[in-house]
């Protein structure tokens, strides 16, 4: 009998993060749930788990509601985040410590609690959604907080993959552009668009089918999904 596997996903309440856990639902994973206001629906295969990303009880709960009620981890999606536009010199320690709280603090807390039941397991799959602003700032987007953060995710993630990948765990990451979700604060899909060279919005879909990509490639880690409308690639 086959083994019903097991995802995590954060800041998991809408946009990307609602995307995922239907796409997992669909692959027939359970999925354990996560963000500051998630409730429970009716699919008994979803649990939420409310929560900050930002403090360390947090990841202890969830993934300890996972082993409880499903009896593994097998994959752990870093979604939850944080962008604050401001010029650099305009942004407060507030602002600093809400980034480094949220954006690294959810990252290295959640990834640390739930490698340690994929390494039981014999293996596991960790993807972090980061953006492509890292790769590729621009001057009318000022990302210098989302570039230290998320950037430093973005590093870990090889870090990661080498470090366990001959234990079964692999860890990729997915780079997406402008993707119309309720964070992008009321712009419409023609004002996203003029910032990728296809000339049109990314979709919360498309991010959605690139992590199962990565989930269903088990030859792939290490990697840096670029979901950007060729934003990375120039302008």
């Amino acid at each position: 009998m086959s083994v019903q596997k097991v995802a995590i996903i954060t800041g998991a309440s809408q946009g990307i993060g609602a995307g995922l856990v239907a796409a997992y639902r669909e692959l027939g994973y359970a999925v354990v749930a996560t963000s500051r206001s998630i409730t429970d629906g009716d699919d008994p295969g979803t649990v939420a788990v409310p929560g900050d990303a930002a403090d360390p009880r947090t990841a202890v709960n969830v993934v300890r509601t996972a082993l409880d009620r499903f009896g593994r981890v097998d994959t752990l999606v870093n979604n939850v985040g944080v962008f604050t536009a401001k010029p650099f010199t305009d942004t407060t320690e507030e602002d600093y410590a809400l980034n480094l709280g949220v954006n690294l603090g959810g990252f290295f807390h959640f990834t640390r609690n739930a490698i340690v039941p994929m390494l039981e397991q014999g293996g596991g799959h960790i993807v972090n959604i980061t953006t492509t602003l890292v790769e590729s700032a621009r001057s009318d987007i000022p990302s210098v907080l989302a570039s230290l953060t998320k950037g430093g995710i973005a590093a870990a993630t090889k870090s990661l993959a080498v470090e366990y990948g001959d234990r079964g765990i692999r860890v990729n990451a997915v780079s997406p552009g402008m993707i119309l979700t309720p964070l992008q604060g009321g712009a419409t899909p023609e004002q996203l668009a003029a910032f990728h060279p296809l000339q049109k919005a990314g979709t919360v879909d498309d991010i959605a089918r690139g992590v199962v990509y990565l989930e269903q490639n088990e030859f792939v880690t290490g990697e840096f999904l670029h979901i950007d409308g060729g934003q990375s690639a120039g302008h």
